[in-house]
């Protein structure tokens, strides 16, 4: 099992990353705020206005850590990353499949089947836990949507065309954020949902879920990557240049538990409010730089709670669970699982 590294999330608008000794050290107008050893990184990520030296970014691509470039709500930009590691008689087989429709579709069958059981959980644990918060429409409405992500999971398995899955998917993400709202238990006005938007996101909800999605797909890019896969290269994910297909294929596993869950806790335990977001000119929503460091904290803390993998039947910490997907999806591709077994979140 790979060891859980950290990753270095740099949010000071300003800030000047350097490299001292084995270390990187942050410097803020001429004073030093932070020295960590690089040892004790995988990757480091910089949002917004953040420069580093070029020592530090050679240095850091010598000793495998990715460095990553993101607006400071979180777009991605570009990455600086040494020698591409990785089997390629392994990214052979990846290549080969996605061009098979008929093991791609088997791949993207599954992938499905775990993020629309996930979502169920989402949605059931709502019934569970707070029944008696939740009026008698909110609740017909989580039961109907619940239902409806059960009946399109069961027509997964009859389809053989990916065209027609991403269809299934996209209904199930329709009838998913359409209930999406009755899970926030707050009274602002300003914390409702109203649907999903983004590129630019429209309103708090959607900015905090597309914040959570950029970083649950880094750590998706950087787990492929570590087992030898191509992350540009997928299989629910049409190929497009620049983007990062099969990590985007991998996050669906993980928007139910690692972004969605954690934006509702978020928000439902009054962590944020509508003074964390401010508007932009054209409408978009960001989130303020406080507030992008309570967002990863709780990021983190929840990447080192434990879960079971239902597959494996062991526990381990969540934010090893990419690496554990990215590993069972490489031993698919090389011929020793006969299937790929997603994550359910148990």
């Amino acid at each position: 099992m790979r060891r859980q590294l950290n990753t270095l999330y740099v949010t000071t608008d300003g800030a000047w990353l350097r490299k001292d000794g084995a270390n990187i050290v942050m410097e803020v107008d001429g004073e030093i705020r932070a020295r960590l050893p690089v040892h004790m990184l995988e990757s480091l990520v910089c949002f917004g206005r953040v420069m580093a030296s070029p020592p530090l970014l050679g240095y850091c691509a010598e000793q495998g850590i990715t460095v990553s470039f993101l607006t400071p709500n979180g777009k991605f930009l570009a990455r600086v990353e040494g020698p591409v590691s990785g089997n390629v008689l392994l990214r052979r087989q990846q290549y080969r499949c996605s061009d098979d429709a008929a093991r791609c579709a088997a791949i993207v069958r599954n992938l499905l089947q775990g993020k629309l059981y996930n979502q169920r959980v989402v949605l059931g644990r709502a019934l569970r836990d707070h029944a008696e918060k939740l009026k008698e429409d909110e609740a017909k409405a989580l039961t109907q949507a619940h239902h409806r992500l059960e009946r399109i999971a069961d027509k997964l398995p009859q389809e053989t065309s990916v065209d027609l899955l991403r269809g299934l998917e996209g209904e199930a993400a329709q009838s998913y954020f359409g209930v999406f709202d009755h899970l926030i238990r707050v009274d602002e006005p300003a914390l409702r949902f109203g649907g999903r938007s983004r590129r630019p996101p429209r309103d708090a909800v959607n900015a905090l879920l597309s914040f959570l999605y950029t970083l649950v797909t880094h750590d998706c890019r950087s787990a492929l990557e570590g087992v030898g896969l191509d992350p540009a290269v997928g299989f629910l994910h049409r190929d497009r240049p620049g983007r990062p297909s099969l990590a985007l294929d991998l996050l669906e596993e993980f928007r139910p538990l690692l972004a969605d869950r954690l934006a509702l806790s978020l928000i439902n335990r009054k962590q944020l409010n509508e003074r964390d977001f401010q508007v932009m000119e054209g409408g978009a929503v960001l989130l303020r730089e406080d507030s992008r460091k309570t967002v990863l904290t709780a990021y983190q803390e929840r990447k080192r709670e434990e879960l079971r993998h239902a597959f494996l039947e062991e526990k381990a910490p969540i934010g090893l669970f990419p690496f554990i997907q990215a590993q069972l999806l490489a031993r698919h591709l090389r011929g020793d699982l006969d299937a790929y077994p997603p994550f359910l979140w148990k």
